[in-house]
């Protein structure tokens, strides 16, 4: 068992010591022609310090993402759930790919060093390795959610300016790249998204088409809506801020609604508690008196 354990640790430190001079390769490169042309050092920020040790970490992942199989099929599934966790860079699949194999790895070793293997190492590993696998599908779909919910929040706040933009004079286009603009540090997401839009209409993508994206994109049921209603309007003729306009009313009410229903399902959620947590106490303090002077009534009765 000890030499097992010993072999495993020896291939995981040297997997991971020649995916770090795959990466390095090109940095030890670059100082070795700083070396030969010595220039003037730039000062190198806290945030670009963070950015490069990030970037470090996901090459070292990348190399990695080949051990799984996947077919074409399971790529693009993966890839559209990045896009709707915000992720759209080519490396974000390799890097997925990669964690569900290096997080396994690093549970296992974790259980190694914490001696957490002693008690069951057959159920543990294979424990640590289902877990791991996992874990970067669990992380992704609780991504994938924020996102959504922050799109689907700040979905009213955007149409009203679009709809100001759109009533002041400017185009459905030239409204959407406002937007995109102006509400870019409060709704980070959807302008994101909206930018996106903007881009592909400009590269000669039809309106509609470009909204439909939007909508396969973020995978959002209020942002569906939308794209649906703005397609109809289109082609029917009819006015686009009024549409937007009652989308976001409707959105309002909606949100205002789910609060009130939030509300109401508090008094069927709160049953539990008191029937397992609160009431047992009540009982012991209220009846532990009482049953106690009983018993020993009980017993000075017997003798």
């Amino acid at each position: 068992m000890g030499f097992a354990i010993f072999t495993f640790c020896v291939v995981f430190l040297l997997i991971v010591s020649g995916g770090l001079l795959l990466f390095y390769r090109e940095e030890m490169l670059q100082r070795i022609s700083e070396a030969i042309n010595p220039q003037q050092p730039k000062q190198k920020s806290l945030m670009s310090t963070i950015q490069q040790t990030g970037l470090s970490i996901g090459g070292v992942v990348e190399h990695f993402e080949n051990v799984l199989p996947k077919s074409a099929a399971e790529v693009s599934i993966v890839t559209t759930r990045l896009q709707r966790a915000g992720y759209r860079d080519e490396s974000a699949v390799k890097i997925f790919y990669g964690s569900k194999v290096l997080v396994p790895l690093l549970l296992c070793v974790l259980t190694l060093v914490s001696g957490l293997i002693r008690f069951s190492p057959f159920f543990v590993i294979t424990l640590c390795l289902g877990l791991g696998f996992l874990m970067p599908d669990f992380w992704l779909g609780r991504r994938i959610k924020t996102r959504q919910g922050k799109i689907r929040r700040g979905l009213p706040d955007v149409l009203d300016l679009l709809v100001i933009c759109i009533e002041a004079g400017l185009s459905m286009d030239q409204a959407t790249s406002r937007t995109s603009v102006e509400l870019k540090q409060a709704q980070p997401e959807l302008c994101d998204e909206l930018s996106i839009v903007v881009l592909e209409q400009r590269a000669g993508r039809p309106r509609g088409d470009a909204w439909k994206h939007l909508a396969e994109r973020t995978g959002v049921d209020c942002v569906r809506n939308l794209v649906s209603m703005l397609v109809q309007a289109e082609a029917f003729g009819t006015s686009i801020a009024k549409t937007l306009r009652v989308h976001s009313d409707t959105l309002r009410t909606q949100r205002v609604q789910a609060v009130e229903e939030a509300a109401a399902k508090t008094t069927i959620k709160l049953i539990f508690p008191l029937v397992f947590f609160i009431f047992p106490s009540l009982f012991v303090v209220v009846l532990g008196p009482a049953m106690i002077s009983i018993m020993e009534s009980l017993k000075v009765f017997n003798q």
